[in-house]
């Protein structure tokens, strides 16, 4: 314990130690000859230096100094405490790059596994186009890029290393055909529709030119007045129009102010990249709508119209319009005139307008009316001609027979035009004397030739009245006696229907037979083209009409049937009768002949029963005697009767 004591009075920190030659070395130098610092010293230095260097951080875009370029590296200075290598690759947009120019660089990493520093130029590049993108999209900033491929539906552009996409309708305010023409270009765009998730953008040039456009058309348009004559170009033409570049604006030209005359389509008069003056006619500021005419800029055909087309001039022109009602033919382009349906012939058959005339038909026509004030001419073709009616009397006299064409069908009749103009009604009873028809289609076409006799002549309707039966005598002045009621003959189902059948009877002549007149004896209704035996119970010479009937036909022969065995039984009892008469007369007389027979056996029968008393007086052995008696009685009774059989 006290030698621990002494220990620590002498220690070294209170014990003054004697000076040697290795007091003066500096122990704190290590092998390499290097100083080492008390750590607060060295933090202070530390601190010192880091506040000479950038702050950086990862993921952020610095600018870089070129220190040298060699081995295809590119070694940056960022002032950081340590430089940055790039591969020269990533430098090909910038071919002139040298030592001393600052670049854009991303820090990818400070310091990886080994220390190093890791910054990239591309992904720098990127980044920065993608935030001018984005402020182009927000803002509408214009940026450049080239157009490096094609693709489907548009192209693709390279805009500051960030492939976008420009649609084909965004290229040009014009549609563009030719997409292989814009690949190398360099243009300006502005970006309509990005996606920030997968960094993509869709960017237009024709948002440019339209921006360009609206500023001119909102000067043009202050600048417009009605009336102003301007010139254009033509830029697009559709069934409806064509649309006109006045320098900057579009205008509409309508189809009916291209021309005074009528015309199917604006390419009869206009092609595409034509310069012509066009005269606006009205214009919107709101809707940026001009509409624009041509055919303002020359007077109206009306006005030049020659003064020698007058009521009752010829003209010649072409049909340009065909309606129900008529036909519209230009005279000269701009003035028409109307050819009604009633002006296209004397006839009073209705002329279907659509099926008698044809689109650029050439014809000739008289003026009818004309109105120069309100641009109306009314035109005839038939007043052309002479009117066929005026001689109607001479040439076409009441019972002459003509030959005419059948021009069309209705459900009463046939109309046959005799004449060009000239033509009348066969009404549908008067086709045939013997038969009757449900249509007229039934008997003729369209187009076939039939004869007929003029009966009747309205001058005043211009009608005339026609028959075609006519052509041939009367025969029902002779079926009367042919077919008198109550006559049988063979006739033909031909038609059937819930009412009835027609039946066709010797010589063509048609009969009707009501439905319950032709059932059959086994109860069904007879078929078409079936064949019965009919009994007329009807005929009228005045209608033309016959009523005929197999039913009747089967009650006659069942009567018949029946008065014959009537009469048959009635011949049969007369005989038996007579025959009964007869054989009663035979029998009176053998009844009278045989009394005497009956006289003696009664005489018989006393003498018998008085030998019956005898014998019940007699003693009992006597039955069987009287047994053969009884015997004997009854064969004597018996004899008469066969007697009696035998007469």
């Amino acid at each position: 314990m006290q030698e621990n004591e002494n220990l620590l009075q002498e220690s070294p920190e209170t014990t003054p130690q004697p000076k040697t030659a290795h007091d003066a070395f500096d122990w704190s130098i290590n092998k390499k000859n290097h100083i080492e610092y008390p750590a607060e010293e060295t933090q202070k230095y530390l601190d010192e230096y880091e506040k000479t260097l950038t702050s950086i951080k990862d993921n952020e875009i610095v600018k870089g100094l070129v220190k040298s370029i060699s081995g295809g590296d590119v070694v940056l200075d960022i002032n950081y405490k340590s430089d940055g290598i790039i591969s020269l690759s990533e430098f090909r947009d910038t071919p002139d790059l040298k030592v001393g120019d600052y670049v854009d660089v991303y820090v990818e990493n400070q310091e990886d596994s080994r220390g190093q520093l890791v910054l990239s130029r591309k992904k720098a590049k990127l980044l920065i186009a993608w935030d001018t993108i984005v402020d182009s999209y927000n803002n509408g900033t214009i940026i450049k890029g080239i157009v490096i491929s094609k693709t489907k539906g548009g192209l693709i552009v390279d805009a500051y290393g960030l492939e976008t996409f420009l649609p084909g309708s965004q290229i040009d305010i014009k549609p563009i055909i030719d997409y292989d023409a814009y690949v190398g270009k360099t243009m300006e765009f502005k970006v309509v529709k990005i996606n920030e998730t997968i960094k993509n953008a869709v960017v237009s040039h024709k948002a440019l030119i339209e921006s360009d456009i609206a500023e001119q058309r909102d000067q043009i348009i202050a600048g417009l007045e009605k009336g102003q004559v301007l010139e254009g170009v033509v830029k697009n033409i559709t069934d409806f129009g064509a649309f006109m570049d006045l320098g900057g604006v579009d205008g509409l030209l309508y189809i009916t102010d291209i021309s005074w005359g009528r015309i199917n389509h604006p390419e009869e008069v206009l092609q595409i990249n034509d310069k012509i003056n066009v005269v606006v006619l009205d214009f919107d500021e709101n809707k940026k709508r001009i509409s624009l005419g041509l055919k303002q800029l020359t007077p109206h055909p009306w006005d030049v119209l020659g003064m020698d087309i007058v009521e009752g001039s010829i003209v010649k022109g072409k049909i340009v319009n065909v309606e129900d009602y008529g036909a519209f033919l230009e005279v000269s382009p701009g003035v028409e005139g109307l050819i009604h349906v009633t002006e296209v012939s004397w006839s009073t058959q209705p002329v279907v307008a659509r099926d008698f005339f044809k689109m650029d038909q050439e014809y000739e026509a008289k003026v009818v009316t004309i109105d120069r004030d309100e641009r109306k001419m009314s035109l005839s073709l038939k007043q052309l001609q002479e009117d066929p009616w005026n001689e109607i009397e001479e040439k076409y006299p009441v019972n002459s027979r003509h030959t005419g064409i059948v021009k069309n069908l209705t459900p009463y009749g046939v109309f046959v035009e005799i004449a060009n103009g000239i033509g009348g009604m066969v009404h549908i009873s008067d086709l045939s004397w013997t038969k009757r028809f449900s249509h007229p289609s039934e008997f003729t076409r369209v187009g076939d030739e039939i004869e007929v006799v003029i009966m009747e002549i309205d001058k005043a309707n211009r009608k005339l009245s026609l028959s075609h039966k006519q052509i041939e005598e009367n025969p029902w002045d002779a079926f009367e006696s042919v077919f008198p009621i109550g006559s049988y003959h063979e006739a033909t189902v031909v038609r059937r229907d819930d009412k009835g059948a027609t039946v066709q009877l010797p010589y063509g002549l048609e009969a009707f037979a009501p439905i319950k007149h032709i059932k059959k004896e086994d109860g069904t209704t007879a078929e078409v083209d079936e064949t019965l035996t009919v009994k007329v119970i009807e005929f009228n010479r005045d209608d033309k009409r016959i009523l005929v009937s197999h039913q009747r036909y089967l009650e006659d022969i069942k009567k018949e049937a029946d008065n014959l065995i009537k009469r048959e039984k009635e011949s049969a009892d007369n005989e038996t009768k007579a025959a009964i008469k007869s054989q009663q007369a035979k029998i009176e007389k053998t009844t009278l002949g045989d009394m005497d027979a009956f006289s003696q056996l009664k005489q018989q029968f006393d003498e018998a029963g008085e030998k019956k008393a005898e014998v019940v007086k007699e003693k009992p052995a006597a039955k069987s005697t009287k047994k053969a008696a009884k015997t004997e009685a009854k064969s004597e009774e018996e004899a008469p009767e066969e007697k009696s059989d035998e007469a």
